[in-house]
């Protein structure tokens, strides 16, 4: 197997290896002279393709061509421009890349196009035509909700935690280095140091004291020790007893009332060793996997992301849901140019309409700053791994969240209150987006990469998959699993899938990642702004 073609309809396909110019490979049965080299992961013309025509593949637009290409040559940046925040050629400049017109929490599809879900287009490496299928005729397994359990940690609040972290928790920037001192001293609590916590108000600030909130009480968490330095715009005194009240076990130090850094770092060490003997009696216990929140998460991917990784994490959500577990898919600028499938997916017109509105919002940042979104998305590590249009990476972004109805929309950092899959307003940003869906209740993180992302949590276990063989390999220290083998050696999707739910359901049990043995415990807190 030399390409795959995504869908039938597709005007290109992906080369499987590297391809060299010159060579005769058969596509869909039709024989194709390659013009120019194609490398792995990148897409080449499977017939003509006139300057002006939409370049196709999972069946749907994924971005104009920007010169006459010929059947065999490359399809990429240099003759394909994105119909989608193009803020770069004004207003008049922009076009709906799903073929049509916004219509309400939806998008009418152009002739011809299909709606098929990107992660249903391609079950495995059947050959150079697959035929798209269905979900629900790849022979998943329901997992009995009532039976499927895993070993955590039930706290005070009714809520389940996979970790029993201490966590020292700086409640400003200022407070770092008294932090990070006391996680030297006690390195068997987690020290979270930060740049947020001042100069920061309304809605802001607000955000910054929830998702610090969130992390202090998080069921992976079994106390905090907060620090503040006492003049800060964070609210740290009423936050700590506000936790308080709520029945975290939570302990405060101010660093202006205990004399300085030197006293408070002191009776921060203390403090921590107690908080850590205490976290030692929690005991595990079995819990139905119904209480489990995963988030989902893509970082550095590439082309082959949209083809193994993520369908196989689209999988093991549906088997979560199926188990009456809840998964977040996030990321929204990532949903541009694919937001009408997981809209035509939503539970009502309203949670369709909130994600179009929001997908909308973000693009329109594009338009305002007047620039290509290609300055950011894709990055230019996607772009070098074959996605050459924010439409390309969305249609695989979103395979992720599987086949199961949305559920609800949540803003940055909320819980989710619906089980099922949910969506999360998030930045692209990896390590943003991370923190805002472990903030959310997120107890362990599942994140594909192409490229290649050590990027961890402080207080959540974040499962590395890899979506080809090759990266997996030369990074095997960062990797948890190989999902290239979906190409290298022809393993079912669906098997695939159910190895990455056996995973997450290991992790929860305790075993510890890639990026917890290397110690990634990367924090960010999306900006609202302004900054003063």
């Amino acid at each position: 197997m030399q390409t795959l073609l995504m869908h039938p309809d597709d005007n290109v396909a992906q080369a499987v290896a590297d391809l060299p110019a010159g060579q005769t490979i058969t596509v869909a049965g039709d024989a194709v002279a390659l013009r120019q080299a194609i490398p792995s992961g990148h897409k080449l013309a499977r017939r003509p393709i006139v300057r002006g025509e939409l370049v196709l593949k999972y069946g749907q637009p994924i971005g104009r061509a920007t010169a006459e290409i010929a059947a065999g040559d490359h399809v990429h940046v240099h003759n394909v421009e994105s119909l989608r925040g193009r803020g770069d050629l004004g207003s008049g400049g922009r076009e709906q890349g799903a073929g049509g017109r916004i219509q309400g929490a939806g998008v009418a599809t152009g002739a011809g196009l299909s709606t098929v879900p990107p992660h249903a287009a391609f079950p495995g490496p059947v050959g150079d035509q697959p035929e798209p299928i269905s979900l629900a005729g790849a022979g998943l397994p329901i997992v009995p909700p009532t039976h499927a359990t895993f070993l955590g940690y039930r706290r005070r609040d009714g809520r389940v935690g996979v970790r029993n972290h201490v966590l020292v928790l700086a409640s400003v920037q200022c407070a770092n280095a008294v932090v990070d001192a006391i996680g030297r001293g006690v390195p068997q609590v987690v020290a979270l140091s930060h740049v947020w916590g001042c100069s920061q108000i309304g809605d802001d600030l607000a955000q910054t004291q929830r998702v610090l909130e969130e992390f202090a009480s998080h069921p992976n968490v079994a106390a905090t020790l907060l620090i503040g330095l006492g003049c800060e715009s964070m609210p740290t005194v009423a936050m700590g007893e506000a936790l308080a009240a709520r029945g975290v076990t939570i302990r405060r130090l101010t660093i202006q009332e205990e004399g300085g850094s030197r006293a408070t770092i002191g009776r921060g060490i203390a403090i921590a060793r107690e908080l850590l003997a205490e976290a030692a009696k929690a005991q595990r216990e079995p819990i139905p996997l119904s209480e489990l929140i995963v988030g989902l998460e893509c970082g550095g991917s590439d082309a082959w992301s949209g083809v193994t990784a993520n369908p196989a994490v689209g999988i093991a959500s549906d088997l979560l849901v199926q188990a009456g577990g809840t998964a977040i898919l996030s990321e929204v600028p990532e949903f541009i140019g694919a937001e009408h499938l997981l809209a035509a997916r939503a539970a009502s017109p309203e949670v369709g309409r909130r994600i179009v509105a929001a997908t909308l919002g973000h693009e329109a940042a594009a338009m305002r700053m007047g620039v290509d979104l290609r300055g950011a998305q894709p990055t230019p590590g996607n772009i070098a791994g074959g996605l050459t249009t924010i439409e390309e990476k969305s249609m695989g972004a979103i395979a992720k969240g599987g086949s199961t109805p949305v559920q609800e929309f949540l803003p940055y950092a909320h819980r989710p209150t619906r089980r099922g899959l949910v969506v999360m307003d998030t930045p692209g940003n990896d390590t943003e987006s991370v923190t805002a869906m472990v903030a959310g209740g997120s107890q362990v993180v599942v994140f594909t990469t192409g490229r290649g992302s050590p990027t961890g949590c402080p207080i959540a276990p974040v499962i590395k998959v890899a979506t080809n063989s090759a990266m997996y390999r030369r990074l095997s220290g960062d990797m948890d699993l190989d999902a290239g083998t979906i190409i290298e050696m022809g393993e079912p999707l669906a098997d695939a899938g159910r190895r990455v739910f056996a995973e997450i359901v290991a992790v929860a049990n305790g075993q510890e990642t890639a990026a917890e043995l290397l110690g990634a415990r990367e924090f960010a807190i999306n900006v609202i702004g302004p900054r003063l």
